[in-house]
């Protein structure tokens, strides 16, 4: 059971988004299947009144338990922990990128480069990664790589929220419904690199641009053809996009030692810089797009699983077999009549109404009231208590007045109610009667009532309400 505040009326902190709303209604699934069932009946009361079908009516509820226990700002120090982790993440990918641009073309500014140790410094680590990502696609479902994970550990880092604690693993279980976890965490791995190799393909141009490098190539074991046909082969696709292609010749030329030619310069420079963006960029910028559009389409269909046990046992609470059924018997000829004590009752919308809670039979009771005031009687047992807020929760009155007894000790679970009371109605307020002829009210127990009801941010008094409930003021 949550012991925390109940919502205010004033705060406005609804979610943003229908799924922050399901991702909220699985966190408290899961905290009702590992640690029991929540306190619910205001919230139940009020997902009923909200009407709509069986999922809208256990995301009301979910809502509504998130904002009593603390989980609505938890998820708003989540997602601030997640910009955050993200801009970590992407920092380390601009100095990552720059850093293997750098190391690429080595720490001595005059030296030659040896081309292909350079690629290998620059779309090694991407390659690795980038099969990685497809074989984990292929066989490890919804995992996002190591980028992925580090991104969920982070980001619950920088929450500083225990309670946030339980927002990640319903994440991934919410994300697992149409296998947006690879897509999600995927956008994020691949736009990392986009970064990355971004930033190594203009640290790279600017190196060319303003110093002089020479290149080559050398080798033990393959012979010299080898060397031309994959040079070749690797900037086909470049070249077709107008980066140069060193010839045979060059390529041959090239081997144990930098040409001093401009133009050979120049062909392996365009070279590189072509094979970095047709089989480093390009690549990630695909996938990268390919996953935000499975991002996108999968989670404007997400929806809540219905089977699962959980929502399973709220049904009958939000949506009665009656409501689902419908009427079932058709309409006597003679309706019954009504009897004249329910013609008496106070209608169930009026504007203003006056409840008692547990007051001793000695007190007379109702006072008398004005005509557009209406009696709700006095709540003594749960039963009672439950049909006035279902009454309330369905139509609620824009003037309350709930009379209690001082002499009573303000008890936990009367404030529970009085809170209950006050946000069934647009405004309300607590009366504390005055003693019966003959007591005596202790101005300490006075106080408590005072205190507590200031707490509870209530506006109370000992002066009859009734002219307030009649007018809408004093």
């Amino acid at each position: 059971m949550a012991g925390t505040e109940p919502p205010s009326r004033d705060r406005v902190s609804t979610p943003q988004t229908d799924f922050h709303r399901l991702w909220l209604t699985e966190t408290i699934r899961l905290r009702e299947e590992f640690a029991g069932p929540l306190e619910d009946g205001e919230a139940n009361r009020r997902a009923r009144a909200a009407g709509g079908d069986l999922s809208k009516r256990i995301q009301t509820r979910a809502i509504w338990l998130a904002e009593r226990d603390g989980l609505l700002a938890a998820l708003r120090h989540w997602r601030q922990g997640g910009g955050l982790a993200l801009v970590a993440l992407l920092a380390f990918a601009l100095l990552g990128g720059a850093s293997l641009a750098l190391a690429a073309l080595g720490s001595d500014q005059k030296g030659p480069i040896n081309v292909f140790w350079a690629l290998g410094s620059l779309l090694g680590l991407h390659l690795l990664t980038l099969c990685g990502w497809l074989l984990g696609l292929l066989f490890a479902g919804d995992s996002g790589g190591v980028l992925g994970r580090l991104w969920l550990w982070l980001s619950e880092k920088f929450a500083r929220d225990a309670r946030a604690a339980q927002l990640a693993p319903a994440l991934l279980l919410l994300l697992q419904r149409r296998h947006l976890g690879r897509w999600g965490l995927g956008l994020l791995v691949h736009g990392f690199w986009l970064l990355a190799l971004t930033a190594a393909l203009v640290t790279l141009l600017a190196q060319l641009s303003t110093r002089n490098y020479g290149f080559y190539w050398e080798t033990t074991l393959l012979d010299g053809d080898t060397f031309v046909a994959l040079t070749q082969g690797l900037g086909a696709l470049p070249a077709l996009l107008g980066f140069s292609l060193p010839d045979p010749a060059t390529i041959r030329a090239s081997a144990d030692q930098a040409l001093s030619a401009e133009a050979a310069r120049q062909a392996w420079a365009g070279w590189l810089l072509g094979v970095l963006l047709v089989y480093g960029l390009l690549p990630r910028l695909l996938l990268a797009l390919l996953c935000l559009g499975r991002w996108l389409s999968g989670r404007a269909r997400l929806a809540l699983d219905l089977s699962l046990p959980g929502y399973r046992l709220l049904a009958e609470r939000l949506q009665p077999s009656s409501e689902r059924i419908g009427v079932c018997d058709a309409a006597p000829a003679v309706m019954p009549g009504i009897p004249a004590s329910a013609l008496a009752s106070p209608a169930v919308g009026a504007p203003a109404q006056l409840v008692a809670v547990e007051l001793d039979e000695s007190r007379a009771w109702p006072p008398a009231l004005p005509g557009a005031v209406g009696d709700a009687g006095i709540l003594d047992s749960r039963e009672q208590r439950r049909r006035l807020l279902e009454r309330f929760a369905e139509q609620p009155p824009a003037r309350l007045a709930v009379a209690v007894d001082p002499l009573r000790s303000p008890d936990r679970g009367t404030l529970a109610l009085l809170g209950e009371l006050s946000r069934s109605a647009g405004q309300t307020r607590v009366w504390l009667l005055p003693p019966p002829p003959g007591e005596v009210l202790n101005e300490e127990r006075l106080d408590d009532w005072r205190i507590a009801l200031n707490q509870l941010g209530l506006p109370h008094g000992s002066a009859s309400p009734l002219a307030w409930l009649e007018s809408g003021h004093d």
